[in-house]
C-alpha cells in the first residue's frame, strides 16, 4: 500500500525541450524572411513613385512648351493681322475702300485650343467677294472652284495660316485675285486687290471701283500640273470652326423661318481608314473607292463607268432628259458626251466670243425635248444652242454679271437664270425675250449674288440660293416674292426641289445640307404652314457645292470641296456611302432622269460617269 503513495518528483525529458527550441527558431526565421520581403516592397514602391513623379514632371514641361508655342503662334498671327491692317490703311489713304477693324485683334489666345490643318486643295484659287464676309462667290450650277471659309485664314498653311500672297489653295498664281485678311469681315467690295506677285493694286489699277467690282472666280492657270491624288482618309482632318461660324445669323424679316433641328446624320465616313474597313463595306477601283456606312444596312452598289477628260476645270454637268447625253461646261467650250459609250459627240464654242482671257461656262441645261442646250458664261451672256445644227439660236442679254445657274421649265417654254448681279430672270425660249426679273432686294439684303436657281416640278415656284445665307421663293405666275428661308450659317451654293414638289434641298458653305418642308408652297399645300427645316445632313468635311435628288426621290447626292460625293437617305437623314474619285473639289453633280447613272464634274479637269444600283437588303 505504501508503495502506491510514495511518488518521485517528475523531471522534463531532454527531447521535448529540444523540440520547443526548434519551433521557436523556425518562427524567428519566418519572421525575418517576411520582414525582408516587406523591406523590398517598400523599396519597389519608392522607385515606382519616383518614376511616376518624373513622368508627371515631363508632362507638365510638355504642356508648358505647348502653351508657349501657342502664345508665340498667336503673337505671329497678331503681327500678320496688324501688317494687313497697316497695308489696308495705306490703301485707304490712296483712295481705296475704308478699313474695317478685324475682330481677330480683339480676341485673346486660348490655351489648349488647337485646330487641325485643312488638307490643301490644289488647283483652286481664293474666291473674290462682294459680300459682308469672305465666303467666296459662285460656282457653276451648285459648285465653285474653291475659296476661303468665312472669317478664317486661307487654307494654305497649318492651323489655317495664310498662304503666300497671290496664290490659290493649290499654290498656283492667280493675277488680280481678291484677298481678304484672315478673321476680317470687310464690307461689300472692300477686299484687297493684289496682282500675281501678291503686290497690292491701287484703285486706278484695280479692275473697276470697289462699288462696281463684280465677284469672280479665277480658274486654274492652263497647263498646270495635275494635282496629286487625295491623301488617305485618316489624314484628311477637318478644319476647326471659323470665327464666322460663331457669329449669329441675321435677324429674319417678315415671313422668314428659322431652321428647326432635324435628325441629321452624325457619321463621318471621311474619318474612316479605308484599309481597316471590312470588305463588305467598301468598293475599290484603280483610282476611286466607296465606303459604306457601317451603322445602317447597305442598299447601294456604285461602279465607275466613264472618265471624260477636259483641258480645264469642269464647272458643270447635266444629263439630257432622255438620259442619253451628258453636257459639260469648261473654259470657252461646252461638250456633249454619249452616256452609253463615253465618246464626245460634239463641242459647242461661240466663235464670236472675245478671244482674250478665259471664258468659263458655269451652267448648262438641256431643254426637256433635247433639241436645245442653254449655257451660261462669265461674259454675262446666256446662249441657246440648237443641238442638232450646233448653232446659236438666241443670245439672251440682260444680266450685269456672270451667269451661275440655269434651269428649264418642265414644259420647255421658259428658261430660268441666276447671276452674281443679285437677280433671277425668266426668259421665253421661243422669242428669247425676258419675261420677268426677280429681285433679291424684294426679300432682304441687297448685296447677295445668286448662286443657284431651280423650278419646282409644277413650274409654279422659283427657288434661288445666294451668298447671304438665304434661300428665296417667288411665285412664277405673279412674279411676287413669297418667302425668305433662313437657317444656314454660311452662303448657300445649291438648291434642288424634290421630285414630288414637297421639299427643297440646299447645300451650303457651312458644310451641311438641309431639307426644307415647303408647307403651303408644296405640291400638296397645307394651309397656314410655312417653310421649315426638316433635317440637317452633316458629314462632309468641307463646303457643299452641289446637290441633287434621284428621279424617284429615294436618294440625295451631294458634291463637296472635300473631293467626295455622298449619298443620303432623305427620310432618315443618314448618309449611305461616301465616294472618292476625284483629285480636286467636286464642283457639280447630276443624276440621269431615266437611268441609274450620276455624273460628277471637278477641278481636276475631269468629269466622270458612275452607276448606282439598289441592292436587296440581306436578312
Amino acid at each position: 500500500m505504501s508503495n502506491v503513495y510514495n511518488h518521485r518528483q517528475m523531471v522534463p525529458s531532454a527531447p521535448l525541450s529540444s523540440r520547443v527550441t526548434e519551433l521557436l527558431d523556425s518562427l524567428r526565421s519566418e519572421y525575418d524572411m517576411l520582414n525582408q520581403e516587406a523591406s523590398n516592397m517598400r523599396l519597389f514602391k519608392d522607385e515606382y513613385e519616383q518614376r511616376a513623379s518624373s513622368q508627371i514632371g515631363e508632362m507638365q514641361a510638355i504642356q508648358q512648351s505647348l502653351a508657349d508655342l501657342e502664345r508665340a503662334h498667336y503673337k505671329v498671327k497678331q503681327q500678320y493681322e496688324e501688317e494687313i491692317m497697316r497695308l489696308r490703311r495705306e490703301l485707304e489713304a490712296r483712295g481705296g475702300p475704308p478699313v474695317t477693324p478685324s475682330p481677330f485683334l480683339q480676341q485673346q489666345p486660348t490655351q489648349q485650343q488647337h485646330q487641325p490643318p485643312l488638307p490643301p486643295q490644289q488647283g483652286q484659287p481664293p474666291i473674290p467677294m462682294s459680300q459682308p464676309h469672305s465666303a467666296g462667290i459662285p460656282h457653276g450650277p451648285g459648285g465653285m472652284y474653291g475659296g476661303m471659309p468665312p472669317g478664317s485664314a486661307p487654307h494654305g498653311g497649318p492651323n489655317g495660316s495664310a498662304m503666300p500672297p497671290g496664290q490659290g489653295l493649290g499654290g498656283e498664281p492667280h493675277p488680280g485675285v481678291y484677298m481678304n485678311p484672315p478673321g476680317s469681315y470687310p464690307p461689300p467690295g472692300s477686299g484687297m486687290v493684289v496682282n500675281a506677285h501678291g503686290q497690292p493694286l491701287t484703285p486706278q489699277q484695280a479692275p473697276g471701283s470697289a462699288k462696281d467690282r463684280k465677284p469672280n472666280i479665277m480658274p486654274p492657270a492652263q497647263g498646270m500640273q495635275a494635282p496629286p491624288p487625295p491623301p488617305p482618309l485618316q489624314q484628311q482632318q477637318q478644319a476647326g470652326p471659323s470665327q464666322m461660324g460663331n457669329r449669329q445669323t441675321p435677324t429674319q424679316s417678315s415671313g422668314a423661318v428659322m431652321a428647326s433641328k432635324g435628325p441629321g446624320s452624325t457619321g463621318q465616313l471621311a474619318d474612316m481608314d479605308l484599309h481597316n474597313v471590312p470588305p463588305n463595306l467598301k468598293r475599290e477601283g484603280p483610282d476611286w473607292f466607296v465606303i459604306f456606312n457601317p451603322k445602317i444596312p447597305r442598299l447601294l452598289n456604285i461602279e465607275h463607268v466613264h472618265t471624260l477628260d477636259h483641258t480645264s476645270v469642269v464647272c458643270c454637268v447635266k444629263f439630257s432628259n432622255d438620259g442619253k447625253y451628258l453636257a459639260t461646261g469648261c473654259n470657252r467650250t461646252t461638250q456633249i458626251w454619249s452616256v452609253a459609250t463615253g465618246n464626245k459627240e460634239c463641242v459647242l464654242a461661240d466663235e464670236n466670243a472675245p478671244k482674250n482671257g478665259d471664258l468659263y461656262i458655269r451652267a448648262v441645261c438641256f431643254s426637256p425635248d433635247g433639241k436645245y442646250l442653254v449655257t451660261g458664261a462669265e461674259d454675262k451672256q446666256i446662249r441657246v444652242w440648237d443641238v442638232q445644227k450646233r448653232t446659236i439660236r438666241h443670245i439672251l442679254s440682260g444680266h450685269d454679271q456672270d451667269i451661275y445657274s440655269l434651269d428649264f421649265s418642265s414644259d420647255g417654254k421658259m428658261i430660268l437664270s441666276g447671276s452674281g448681279d443679285r437677280t433671277v430672270r425668266l426668259w421665253n425660249l421661243e422669242s428669247g425675250k425676258e419675261l420677268c426679273k426677280f429681285l433679291i432686294e424684294d426679300l432682304g439684303p441687297k448685296d447677295a449674288g445668286v448662286t443657284s436657281v431651280a423650278f419646282s416640278p409644277n413650274d409654279k415656284l422659283v427657288a434661288a440660293a445666294s451668298l447671304d445665307k438665304m434661300i428665296r421663293l417667288w411665285d412664277v405666275g405673279t412674279g411676287q416674292p413669297l418667302q425668305r428661308v433662313d437657317g444656314h450659317k454660311d452662303s448657300v451654293y445649291a438648291v434642288a426641289f424634290s421630285p414630288d414638289g414637297q421639299s427643297l434641298l440646299s447645300g451650303s458653305l457651312d458644310k451641311t445640307l438641309r431639307i426644307w418642308d415647303l408647307g403651303r408652297y408644296g405640291s400638296n399645300s397645307r394651309s397656314g404652314d410655312m417653310v421649315t427645316c426638316r433635317s440637317s445632313l452633316v458629314g462632309h468635311k468641307d463646303f457643299v457645292l452641289s446637290v441633287a435628288y434621284s428621279p424617284d426621290g429615294n436618294w440625295i447626292v451631294s458634291g463637296s470641296k472635300d473631293r467626295g460625293v455622298q449619298f443620303w437617305d432623305p427620310r432618315s437623314g443618314q448618309t449611305q456611302c461616301m465616294l472618292q474619285g476625284h483629285k480636286n473639289s467636286v464642283i457639280s453633280v447630276a443624276l440621269s432622269p431615266t437611268q441609274a447613272f450620276f455624273a460628277t464634274g471637278s477641278g481636276d479637269c475631269r468629269a466622270r460617269i458612275w452607276s448606282y444600283e439598289t441592292i436587296q437588303q440581306q436578312m
